[in-house]
């Protein structure tokens, strides 16, 4: 039982450069912002959609963020 295991330099991947990660991490901030104004926001005078069908959809998703509705 004394084998020991050695990381060659080829299981170490090469760090990702930034320019390549910047992109995606941009896209995915702003998915998480609409998503946010979807759960939070989305409501009464601010809603951009007529009706509460929104609010009914994310409604759980409200109370689980701490989110006030009613």
């Amino acid at each position: 039982m004394s084998q020991s295991a050695t990381i060659s330099d080829a299981s170490v991947g090469a760090p990702i450069p930034l320019k390549e990660i910047l992109p995606w991490a941009v896209f995915a901030g702003l998915l998480f912002i609409l998503a946010m104004y979807f759960v939070g926001v989305e409501e009464g005078a601010t809603s951009i959609f007529n009706g509460m069908y929104v609010h009914e959809f994310v409604h759980d998703g409200r109370h689980l963020l701490g989110f006030p509705c009613h």
